[in-house]
């Protein structure tokens, strides 16, 4: 961090220009986009102070909202987070940490702290900081040597020690070295093991947890744009948005897609539906339950009553309020996009 600017960048690298480990460059859960991101942000100076607004912004670049969701998703693997720093002489400052390579520390902050980008660190007395937890404890916050931040020294084999350094041979009557405790160090293999797998466990479901949101986020946003030209300005409760994208987002938990999703809130026909309409206009667009006239009743079919006759084609799939530029499958490669706005 520089000392110039107290909400600075503080970087987490090997070495002083960028270089990507080949670890980094070839780590899974990273995507094209987000190891792009990681590799400009780790080419700014520390006096730069890091925006989703300021990424976004250029031709080429991507909206702030796909920026926000590739920063939290280095943060969920232990690249990137926010500082919320608290110097020695009581001012605050709000800056950055990156790193060239995951931290794992950074990684399980990321969920303790609710899978938010912002952490809460303290100055120490010889310049360092410490994560203040919420229990008031203290614990690092990742930038201190590590071994697996430390470079092997070369492999230049065995230092021959002078003569009257080598230890002498032991002697017939010299006690044998006692055994080692093998059952020990089976025990703290596997406890190591099992905290490792836990957090990586933590680290998966944080990451599905911010890609849900932000499915829900992209569905919600666009239909209560879509429902303000056809229904008009909403004028209902104040929480309609939040009830409403909160009922998209347990839709998708339930492995329903962003289509089945759009295409439901378009059969309901409202900004917020109620819970019911909401249920049955997802089992219309599924084919799971057959839409209803004014009277209440079924449409006659003579496919869902007598079966299929002859050509396949006739067979009832399900009836839909869609209009004709949303596809009617829900194959798992369609997009989103497909719902055009105006």
């Amino acid at each position: 961090m520089s000392r110039k600017s107290p909400a600075g960048v503080r970087v987490k690298r090997r070495t002083p220009f960028v270089i990507i480990e080949s670890a980094t460059a070839r780590d899974a859960r990273l995507s094209y986009r987000e190891l792009g991101l990681l590799t400009y942000l780790l080419d700014q100076s520390e006096d730069w102070q890091v925006r989703s607004e300021q990424l976004s912004q250029g031709e080429g670049r991507e909206g702030r909202d796909a920026v926000r969701k590739s920063l939290h998703k280095l943060a969920a693997c232990g690249y990137y987070r926010l500082e919320r720093r608290r110097f020695r002489n009581g001012k605050t400052a709000m800056g950055t940490a990156i790193s060239d390579h995951p931290v794992e520390q950074w990684a399980a902050d990321y969920v303790t702290f609710g899978s938010k980008l912002d952490i809460p660190v303290v100055e120490q007395e010889d310049g360092t900081f410490r994560v203040k937890y919420a229990d008031g404890t203290l614990g690092s916050d990742g930038f201190d040597a590590s071994a697996k931040d430390v470079e092997p020294p070369a492999d230049e084999g065995p230092e021959e020690l002078p003569a009257e350094d080598k230890p002498e041979p032991p002697t017939a009557e010299a006690p044998k070295a006692a055994p080692p405790a093998r059952a020990t160090a089976k025990k703290e293999v596997a406890l190591k093991r099992t905290v490792e797998e836990r957090a990586a466990e933590a680290v998966q479901k944080a990451a599905e947890k911010a890609l849900l949101d932000a499915d829900a986020d992209e569905v919600a946003k666009w239909w209560w744009e879509e429902a303000e030209k056809r229904f008009g300005k909403y004028v209902g409760d104040k929480r309609g948005y939040i009830a409403m994208r909160q009922q998209v987002r347990s839709a998708l938990e339930k492995q329903y897609s962003k289509n089945q999703c759009g295409k439901a809130l378009i059969r309901a026909g409202k900004h917020w539906p109620s819970a019911q309409q909401w249920q049955d206009a997802l089992g219309i667009v599924t084919n799971h339950i057959q839409p209803r006239q004014a009277n209440g009743r079924v449409p006659y079919s003579d496919a869902s009553t007598w079966g299929p006759q002859g050509d396949s084609s006739l067979s009832m799939t399900g009836a839909t309020d869609a209009p004709p530029s949303i596809p009617t499958d829900d194959a798992d490669d369609a997009t989103f996009g497909v719902i055009a706005r105006a």
